[in-house]
């Protein structure tokens, strides 16, 4: 079965573009569409190419399975991997999957998050500069997860109220969180660079961004006002290929990724530190200085409360808050 061939001979389209189509008529992200559809050639491959129309439950309990048992892939990834096939049979095939929950699930470890310190946090960001500085600072000041900072849009900051506004962040849903007072004028600073290369690409019959979901068609002109530019726009412009448009994409997250990791080493800290920790701190810090668990919560973007309790193991530190009887020697 060629699967990734656009189209059969009758006209209708392969199974594959049938899932891409499925998944852009969704708004899901490209991240998503690229992932279920890796997802769903490996489960036709693993059974030798033959349609999932032919399979059903116990051949998708077996690919979920080996891929536990075999290939050792975590549960996050299991999921991920579970999702796209549950998408492929509900909404391209049209059925249910019914006896899946046969399959050996991966074991989710029960890990608490890497947490920075204060002083961690400083010696972080001290050893960064520029917009890379800028960002990782957002980062940890508004509780920002890596993507929603490099997808942030100029009218999403609110420099007047404090705000940043983000938009379609996880599970889709909108949120307003606070702009940190110390980053306005940084903030500030940047927007007005990106602004005058803004004016510059307009110059160069350059200047347009993409937008999101449909609004290319509702808001025709709007890919190439200002208040639609990304706040921390790459270097260079690319030309897209379905519009011949010359682009400017966000900064890549992998530029952040790598700048914050030497500044880890940099600054000597033993933790496993990713970008997300920032996050993580700007939660657990929050917590420690006495903000309720609730205002947490909304200004992370979490549905369920249960999902924001894990940074109170902070309140809970030496062992359930037990000092040792060492301590207390005289």
């Amino acid at each position: 079965m060629d699967a990734g061939s656009p189209t059969v001979s009758d006209g209708r389209p392969r199974l594959l573009e049938r899932v891409r189509l499925k998944i852009r008529a969704r708004h899901y992200s490209r991240r998503t569409e690229k992932s279920y559809v890796a997802w769903i050639r490996r489960f036709i491959q693993f059974h030798e190419h033959r349609h999932p129309a032919r399979l059903d439950a116990p051949e998708v309990a077996g690919y979920l399975s080996h891929l536990a048992s075999k290939c050792h892939v975590s549960a996050s990834t299991q999921n991920q991997a579970l999702s796209a096939i549950v998408f492929l049979y509900r909404d391209v095939l049209g059925r249910e999957l019914v006896g899946i929950q046969d399959a050996v699930r991966a074991r989710r470890p029960e890990r608490l998050p890497v947490v920075l310190a204060r002083e961690e946090v400083h010696a972080v960001l001290s050893r960064l500069q520029g917009r890379v500085w800028l960002m990782c600072a957002l980062m940890y000041g508004a509780g920002l997860r890596l993507l929603e900072c490099c997808r942030l849009r100029v009218k999403d900051v609110d420099l007047l109220r404090q705000e940043i506004t983000v938009h379609d962040g996880k599970g889709g849903k909108d949120r307003v969180t606070v702009l940190p007072a110390r980053l306005s004028e940084p903030l500030r600073a940047q927007l007005e660079r990106v602004h005058r290369q803004h004016l510059r690409d307009l110059d160069g019959a350059a200047g347009y961004v993409a937008l999101p979901f449909a609004l290319e068609v509702k808001l025709p002109n709007a890919n190439r006002e200002w208040p639609w530019q990304w706040v921390f726009p790459a270097r260079r412009v690319y030309v897209d290929p379905g519009t011949g448009q010359r682009r400017r994409h966000h900064l890549h997250e992998t530029v952040l990724q790598r700048a914050f990791a030497e500044a880890v080493r940099a600054a000597g800290l033993l933790k496993r530190a990713t970008c997300h920790s920032l996050r993580h701190s700007f939660a657990t810090h929050l917590l420690e200085t006495g903000y309720d668990i609730r205002t947490i919560q909304e200004l992370l973007g979490h549905s369920d409360v249960s999902t924001t309790m894990i940074y109170t193991h902070v309140l809970n530190r030496g062992g359930r808050g037990v000092r040792s009887p060492l301590d207390l020697l005289g």
